[in-house]
């Protein structure tokens, strides 16, 4: 009889375990549910280089100049997310708007190498089945992210380069211009006075001088169907030998999306981004640490690039629609577009 009851009492104890739920856990249990966010309909981020932009360095009219341009180019991008039209296709038209302006470091206002010429890089991606497409060293293609576009659409290849991209553009019919087209003013300016900085410094040294290591366009976009795309485009570095490619054409570095975490398009110190894999980076935190878009972003472009010495800045569009544009140096060129939400920026103190 003792034995039995010692056994009823085991078993009366065995049950209450398997059925009570500690406290603990219950807290633990309940701090994993997250709510789910809702999503924009659309939205869109650009940017048009980053470096050492200040206000006094601006005249009153270059500065509305900058900002009337971004806002058309976001005026390109957001008339096709507001009509249903696919991310893809929005950051292509934003680009183009910027590739076509003197103002930026990419397509028409590409700065110049050592030897007076103009080598332009850029690269796309879909979030949705994360094909990508690039192109670089190219010398005569009016707009090079249509370009790496048609790499990723029409070619089984990620990346061409040189005269074998040129001619792949000619025979996918893209507009192919006299390498005359991409001079202005400017931009020779900025070599002569590279060069002359390269004269005390040396070639090397000089590269670090003033922001000559600077400029790019992008766009990263959310649909209405919830795909996310990215592009990036850009003449690279002021006073570059030997063919120096920089961040913009390299996915993960200078572009990167992902339907299940967010798109990105990177500016600043090309080589930092390559080293560090930036735009990836800020992807993969996002998908395994959980991070929200902000903070992610955040961490990789204001620690952990500043730690290293990296300087630059991000766009990005997450799959909800956050956008996060941040960036380590005194200015960038900026700006987004969501339903009847828009602001464009330069100098670090806005937002």
């Amino acid at each position: 009889m003792k034995k039995f009851c010692y056994l009823l009492i085991a078993f009366l104890a065995l049950y209450s375990c398997k059925n009570v739920t500690p406290e603990s856990a219950k807290v633990t249990t309940e701090n994993k549910k997250v709510k789910p966010q809702k999503k924009a309909e659309y939205a869109m981020a650009i940017h048009g280089g980053a470096g050492t932009i200040l206000r006094k360095n601006m005249t009153t009219e270059k500065e509305a100049e900058f900002r009337a341009k971004l806002n058309e180019a976001l005026n390109a991008g957001e008339a096709i997310l507001k009509s249903g039209g696919t991310a893809m296709d929005a950051v292509v038209a934003t680009i183009n708007v910027m590739e076509d302006s003197p103002l930026f470091n990419a397509g028409k206002g590409a700065v110049f190498t050592n030897h007076g010429t103009n080598e332009l890089d850029a690269s796309f991606m879909d979030g949705k089945t994360q094909n990508a497409g690039a192109i670089s060293g190219v010398t005569n293609i009016k707009n090079p992210i249509n370009a790496a576009r048609a790499v990723l659409e029409r070619s089984n290849h990620v990346m061409l380069s040189g005269k074998g991209a040129e001619k792949f553009a000619k025979e996918q019919g893209l507009e192919i211009v006299d390498p005359s087209y991409f001079w202005t003013q400017h931009r020779m300016d900025a070599l002569d006075k590279a060069k002359a900085k390269e004269m005390q410094l040396g070639y090397h040294d000089q590269l670090e001088f003033n922001d000559w290591k600077y400029g790019t366009v992008g766009c990263a976009a959310l649909d209405k169907d919830g795909n996310l795309a990215a592009g990036t485009s850009t003449g690279g570095m002021t006073n570059k030998r030997f063919n120096r490619i920089g961040d913009a054409p390299i996915i993960g570095a200078g572009c990167y999306a992902n339907n299940n975490t967010c798109a990105i398009s990177s500016t600043g110190h090309g080589e930092f981004f390559i080293r560090y894999a930036v735009a990836h980076d800020i992807s993969a935190r996002m998908e395994y640490l959980k991070e929200d878009l902000k903070t992610a972003a955040n961490q990789v472009v204001n620690e952990k690039l500043v730690e290293v010495g990296g300087s630059g800045g991000i766009i990005s569009v997450d799959k909800h629609g956050n956008v996060a544009m941040p960036h380590n140096t005194p200015g960038m060129y900026r700006g987004f577009a969501k339903p009847n939400e828009r602001g464009v920026y330069i100098y670090g103190d806005e937002e």
